[in-house]
């Protein structure tokens, strides 16, 4: 997932193996896209949706889109948006597909960057769901204020979700991750799994 910046306004990209945008789209009831286009190499799809806020009593209008390629694909939305704001976003960026990925980058001159750096999510099979992004301060910063166990992969840390779920956060050379484990995972092994991970950034 990549937040940039684009004309003043924030937009979330999330990328990944072909259908998980559109796994994502129908998650928002979108059944069927409204328009496809072929856009740098890829298909790009696009659907409108509306949807009721009771917090702010407010009906909200989407643009919903994909963009596939050949093994992965992109989504992203717009609110109160046309086809044509859409492209007017993304000419700001390059679109590259590679094998192991995509990869979107603010074209030079457009005024668009990255809001943040970059995070990559990750299910890792007999573990569970990984979110791995670069340690900042920011990061380290919301890290627990208790002393975590040491691994060969990084101090980690226990905590519990809102919704009484286990979780853990693991904090690496220059790494942070987090990790749910999934239903079937005994967590009380996931310090033994952790310990056998290699993580750190690209480069």
């Amino acid at each position: 997932m990549a937040d940039v910046t684009i004309g003043g306004r924030l937009h979330e990209f999330t990328a990944g193996s072909i259908g998980l945008a559109d796994d994502v789209a129908r998650t928002l009831g979108v059944e069927k896209f409204d328009e496809e286009l072929t856009y740098q190499g890829g298909t790009l799809l696009t659907a409108r949706i509306r949807s009721y806020d009771p917090q702010i009593q407010l009906t909200e209008d989407r643009l919903v889109a994909v963009w596939r390629g050949r093994r992965h694909c992109f989504f992203t939305e717009m609110y109160g948006a046309k086809t044509i704001d859409l492209l007017g976003a993304l000419r700001t960026l390059r679109v590259a597909e590679h094998d192991d990925g995509l990869t979107l980058r603010p074209t030079s001159k457009t005024g668009a960057e990255f809001a943040a750096p970059a995070t990559v999510l990750k299910e890792v099979p007999g573990l569970g769901l990984l979110e791995i992004a670069p340690l900042t301060k920011q990061r380290a910063g919301q890290l627990p204020s208790w002393r975590g166990l040491q691994t060969q992969a990084g101090e980690l840390f226990r905590d519990v979700l809102p919704d009484g779920q286990t979780y853990f956060v693991l904090a690496a050379a220059d790494v942070w991750l987090s990790l749910v484990p999934f239903a079937e995972t005994d967590v009380e092994q996931v310090p033994a799994l952790v310990n056998q991970l290699r993580v750190r950034t690209a480069g």
